[in-house]
């Protein structure tokens, strides 16, 4: 966290510690993000070097949101598409209705719900991670680090922690308990913003490991969909000492001769059953019409200024992310809220004007995609430690039940979902939360 933010210490004793403010740098204007930590005794953080773990909150100044709303509105708008539906992209009458609700939208809400709960930064391979870090009251709860992916953030876990960690008050019992730690990825949000390239999955994988170990965790599983997902299946890849399982909401269960007629454009073969051909259908879609950021980003990132410069560039490049997510959104904005509603989503990409993480979360791409030694992104990878799976129906695709048996050879948990989409915690918390309790049952028996 070195660019374009201020920042506020506290150090001393716990009980009485006196603030002090640093400059660390700001943007034109003054547009800053202030960070309140607050480290345990200055003894105890110099001993524990870059591995202290410091308290956090944020607040952004007012300048930052008032500048966001002056540049919504000069906004310089394109001509409507000119075909009458959205195979040209985010139609305009849809993101003119974004931008009219981001007007009277209200920041600060997001902001208090965020600061409710334990936030923390901590230095992992010379990099700040920052993370939420919410312990049950059960004694017996099992520690689970879930990740988020792109376009997404820390506000897709948020309506998740208390069903998880607080089961007894969402129809659960004390067996269903969590510990939740929500890391912010490298780039994305409150997480430092890498200088070099080369924090691919791989290097993600073991800094969540590090930090599991940092907090004390003896043994935990992990959680994750879209860059969540191959984090997790990294993890379990590299197996640390501690992880139990993971659970995915999107899978990597590609067979190796499915992958390569998707890649090649091929159609279908014959024999696939009815929930097959589904999941071939929604890739085979996917590959010839909606990878066109992860293309730009996988190749260029630096060259998406445009989406730093504006507001409305940035939430139309978030909005496209799938074409089921894209229209569940366009119908929220007409007034249909299902999963989720218009604050939800500009919840999301505010945190990303804000913290201006356009361009260095797009890196993650272009980091793997360098670093790739083949292979797709839905492709099989051989775990071998035990997996849950949930198949959401308006994912980038739903994994058929063979194709996890196959790629999964120690799947504990698998079900097909009757709704909900590629934000799955996001868009259907009390769905996400009675998967998180049937998915790692077994664990929790085996412990």
């Amino acid at each position: 966290m070195k660019d374009n933010i201020r920042v506020e210490t506290m150090t001393g004793d716990a009980s009485t510690l006196t603030r002090r403010a640093l400059l660390a740098g700001s943007v034109a204007a003054g547009l800053a993000l202030q960070i309140r930590a607050a480290p345990a005794q200055a003894d105890v953080a110099a001993a524990a070097g870059s591995a202290a773990i410091r308290p956090f909150r944020a607040r952004f100044p007012q300048e930052a949101l008032d500048d966001l709303k002056h540049r919504i509105a000069a906004t310089r708008w394109p001509d409507a598409e000119n075909v009458n539906d959205d195979s040209q992209g985010v139609r305009l009458a849809t993101i003119q209705k974004v931008a009219k609700h981001w007007l009277t939208y209200d920041w600060r809400k997001a902001e208090a719900r965020i600061n409710a709960v334990p936030n923390f930064i901590t230095e992992i391979d010379g990099l700040d991670i920052h993370f939420i870090h919410v312990r049950s009251k059960h004694e017996h709860a099992l520690p689970m680090i879930v990740t988020h992916g792109w376009p997404g953030s820390i506000i897709e876990q948020m309506k998740i922690i208390d069903p998880l960690t607080n089961p007894t008050a969402h129809g659960g019992t004390e067996a269903d308990a969590f510990h939740l730690v929500i890391p912010s990825l490298p780039g994305y949000g409150f997480s430092g913003k890498p200088t070099a390239p080369g924090w691919t999955p791989v290097r993600i994988a073991k800094a969540w490991a590090t930090l599991m170990d940092r907090l004390g965790y003896a043994h935990y599983v992990a959680q994750g969909g879209d860059w969540g997902n191959a984090v997790s299946e990294t993890m379990a890849l590299q197996q640390p000492e501690g992880l139990l399982a993971i659970h995915t909401n999107m899978s990597a269960t590609l067979p190796p001769e499915i992958s390569k007629i998707l890649a090649a454009g091929g159609p279908a073969p014959a024999g696939l059953s009815a929930d097959e051909q589904k999941a071939f259908a929604q890739l085979d879609d996917f590959y010839k019409n909606g990878l066109g950021y992860a293309i730009e980003m996988n190749k260029r990132p630096q060259t998406l200024y445009g989406i730093v410069d504006s507001p409305i560039g940035l939430a139309a490049w978030m909005l496209d992310h799938d074409i089921r997510s894209y229209r569940m959104i366009a119908r929220s904005f007409d007034g249909e809220p299902e999963g989720l509603r218009p604050d939800d989503v500009l919840d999301n990409v505010t945190l990303y004007w804000l913290t201006n993480t356009a361009i260095s979360s797009a890196r993650l791409y272009w980091d793997t995609a360098h670093a790739s030694r083949g292979g797709g992104f839905f492709d099989a990878r051989g775990l071998q430690i035990p997996v849950a799976v949930s198949a959401f129906p308006d994912e980038i695709y739903q994994a058929p039940r063979s194709w996890a048996t196959a790629a999964y050879p120690k799947l504990i948990h698998y079900n097909r979902l009757p709704k909900g989409g590629h934000f799955a915690a996001w868009e259907q918390p009390a769905l996400f939360t009675s998967e998180m309790r049937a998915a790692f049952a077994s664990i929790r028996d085996s412990i």
